[in-house]
């Protein structure tokens, strides 16, 4: 395949149709998708032709199952892929700016990278098989693309929750929380297309095709999720866990699942991912990726997101060394500073 095929773009009446087109590969997002779709965003914008723009994946799997890895996590390649993380961040701000309605018809996967060019869009409708999730903890990573602004802003610690445990949300949670802001039957997204090329508003075309949503897995669980996920530290989320899995609750066994899946990832990762969610939400978009940006300059440079790459993806053994292997070993000043300003910001 050919880059240029990686991702395809047409104009069909008003809408520019973006298709991401490496369905082998999970659609994950490599740094030549980023810089043709910023290109292609850029071209559009001022194309009055264009009043809409839709973004969909070609493959029955994934919208996009977030960044290649085989470019951003090789050691000695780090200048390499902080200029593909510039890109895509920048990216990432250029769609939650956009000035034109931005649609993400989202049947798959939806993850790291592939969360950042669709869930900051002002339109995301969630197929049949949408699942969307910020795993980035447990490969020693943290939850980028705009999930420091993103994921606080969900109802209640459900963001927190996402951050923490790497946790997958189905459709229906999807929408009752608000990362999706339409459910639509897979089986209606060609007719759904077709109306979008038209000029009737995003708006009205949406609204006509939307089908009520019951209330998912973790929406049920709201209330203990908002209770167990408050704490301002890492320490205290863990107790609280730790008590309502020792407890007669109806939920001891789920919460204790999540307690264990916390204490498997990063811990440096976690505490950084818990930074974010709580500075994240005093903060605006732009100053959210500054963070982000200088989040990953220095996580490029330290051990975990190599080893939980090896451990997850290449080697599968599921057994990181993580380095330091323990929360007590994570400083405050450790965390304190992957925040610290950098010589060179983005500049967004």
């Amino acid at each position: 395949m050919s880059h240029e095929s990686e991702v395809l773009f047409d104009r069909q009446g008003a809408a520019g149709i973006v298709t991401l087109n490496r369905p082998s590969a999970l659609n994950a997002l490599t740094h030549n998708m980023v810089r043709l779709l910023a290109a292609k965003l850029d071209a559009w914008k001022t194309d009055n032709a264009v009043t809409r723009i839709v973004i969909r994946a070609n493959g029955e799997r994934a919208f996009c199952a977030g960044g290649d890895l085989r470019e951003v996590a090789v050691k000695g390649r780090e200048k390499e892929a902080l200029v593909f993380f510039r890109n895509e961040y920048l990216l990432n701000t250029s769609i939650k700016r956009y000035p034109k309605p931005y649609i993400s018809l989202i049947d798959g996967i939806v993850m790291g990278g592939g969360v950042g060019i669709s869930i900051h869009g002002s339109h995301r409708v969630a197929g049949d098989k949408f699942i969307f999730a910020m795993p980035e903890v447990g490969i020693g990573f943290f939850p980028d693309v705009g999930a420091t602004w993103m994921l606080p802003r969900l109802k209640g610690e459900v963001g927190t929750f996402c951050a923490l445990t790497g946790e997958r949300l189905k459709a229906a949670d999807g929408v009752g929380l608000g990362v999706a802001t339409h459910r639509i039957s897979s089986l209606r997204f060609p007719e759904l297309l077709e109306a979008l090329c038209g000029h009737v508003s995003v708006d009205a075309i949406l609204a006509a095709f939307a089908e009520p949503v019951a209330n998912g897995e973790l929406m049920v669980r709201r209330a203990i999720i908002d209770r167990l996920f408050a704490g301002s530290t890492i320490e205290d989320i863990l107790a609280g866990l730790d008590r309502e899995a020792k407890s007669d609750s109806a939920d001891a066994e789920w919460v204790g699942m999540h307690a264990a899946a916390i204490r498997r990832k990063s811990p440096t990762s976690v505490r950084i991912a818990l930074e974010q969610m709580r500075r994240g939400k005093k903060w605006s978009f732009e100053e959210c990726m500054k963070a982000e940006f200088r989040i990953v300059s220095r996580v490029l440079y330290e051990n975990d997101f190599y080893e939980g790459v090896r451990a997850v993806i290449v080697d599968k053994d599921n057994k990181p060394r993580w380095n330091p292997p323990t929360l007590a070993e994570v400083s405050i000043d450790a965390v304190e500073k992957h925040f610290a300003p950098l010589g060179e910001e983005l500049p967004v």
